[in-house]
């Protein structure tokens, strides 16, 4: 577990509790420490200073009925006070977690903040700063509005009229992406911001009922693309299974007796799919179907044909 997934399930857990938690109820819910008790209090106290830093109020207080007395900690809930966007707790968590790494130019009437961050010090700058700063431009600034307030997206892409019910913004490789239900297509979608042709048109607030939260996970650039999704499946091997079974949900992975797991994947960007696949080098391989299989063996072929 990298250290980014664990402090936003750290602040997930502590957003998400009605009482104080002591160090061992963390350790036992978050998983991902260090074995050895001693690393454990280290990376511990390090991941608290490391929240505080990005703003985040950590009240230590007795946790209840434990006698002798133990410290337990727990976020102070006032601090996020104010527009309740729904938002679960691994959300409000990655959007902190967000807003303390990134710095988020341009969007105007604090509307980036709408959507579940402390609006106190809001300028975030923490020791060491923001990583970078991001213009996010109007038609995203727009989305980000639509998804705080559950409006409807209007907009022209690729040549279609779509009308989309936004959930959620993703930011890769120097792009925006809004996903949601697309009523147009009546499936899930991805959008790359600035391939929507002219205006976008907002309807009126709480139109449509926000889809469960899935929790923080790895950006599947594989999904953001405007193909039509291919169901696709891809074996990867026990060595390195880890990365899915850390990364991608239950119903998204087949483990299999030998260790290694199928991940099932729907494929919208056929490039970034075969950029992931050739990230395990020789221990993935794909399963189906056909023509993606072939997909993948005609580009290697080609690579090699050219280098020779």
């Amino acid at each position: 577990m990298s250290k980014l997934e664990r402090l936003l399930k750290l602040l997930a857990v502590l957003l998400d509790t009605e009482h104080p938690l002591s160090a061992d109820d963390l350790r036992r819910r978050i998983g991902g420490y260090p074995d050895g008790d001693a690393t454990f209090r280290r990376t511990f106290e390090r991941d608290k200073d490391d929240l505080r830093s990005m703003g985040v109020n950590i009240v230590v207080a007795a946790v209840p009925e434990t006698e002798p007395p133990l410290d337990g900690y727990i976020v102070n809930q006032d601090d996020y006070a104010g527009h309740d966007p729904g938002l679960a707790p691994d959300e409000l968590a990655a959007l902190h977690l967000a807003a303390a790494l990134v710095r988020v130019d341009s969007l105007g009437d604090d509307a980036f903040w709408k959507l579940g961050g402390s609006a106190a010090d809001s300028d975030v700058d923490t020791a060491g700063g923001a990583v970078r700063g991001i213009s996010i431009g109007e038609d995203a600034g727009v989305l980000h509005s639509a998804i705080a307030e559950r409006r409807l997206a209007s907009f022209m892409y690729g040549g279609v009229e779509r009308t989309l019910e936004p959930a959620r913004m993703s930011f890769t490789r120097g792009q925006w992406y809004v996903s949601g239900h697309d009523q147009t297509r009546k499936a899930e979608r991805v959008f790359r911001v600035d391939r929507i042709d002219g205006s976008i048109e907002l309807g009126p607030a709480g139109a449509y009922e926000r889809q469960p939260a899935r929790g923080p996970e790895v950006t599947r650039t594989w999904e953001l693309g405007d193909e039509d999704p291919v169901a696709t499946k891809v074996q990867i091997d026990a060595e390195v299974a880890l990365w899915a079974r850390v990364h991608l949900r239950p119903d998204e992975i087949d483990v299999l007796e030998d260790g290694s797991v199928i991940v099932n994947a729907n494929v919208s960007n056929t490039d970034a799919f075969r950029d992931w696949v050739l990230s395990f080098l020789d221990n993935a391989v794909v399963l189906e179907p056909p023509a993606m299989r072939s997909m993948i063996t005609e580009w290697l072929t080609n690579v090699r044909e050219a280098t020779a």
